[in-house]
């Protein structure tokens, strides 16, 4: 039987923490920054965390190995 392999995208884009819980950057900080408020630059700074269901998904589909 061959071996689980993370996705390679998966470990680029999502980190889990020590409780098991999925960590993600938030997107649309790119580019354009003129365009957009300084509440959505502001609220969409940092990391934020998954909800459950959707992590439950990532760590089983795409990173099986943590």
């Amino acid at each position: 039987m061959p071996k689980m392999k993370t996705k390679s995208g998966a470990k680029k884009r999502f980190k889990i923490t020590g409780t098991g819980k999925v960590k993600f950057q938030q997107s649309g900080k790119r580019h354009g920054m003129i365009k957009r408020s300084t509440k959505q630059i502001r609220e969409h700074r940092g990391t934020a965390v998954l909800f459950k269901t959707d992590g439950d998904n990532i760590k089983k589909y795409w990173m099986p190995n943590g």
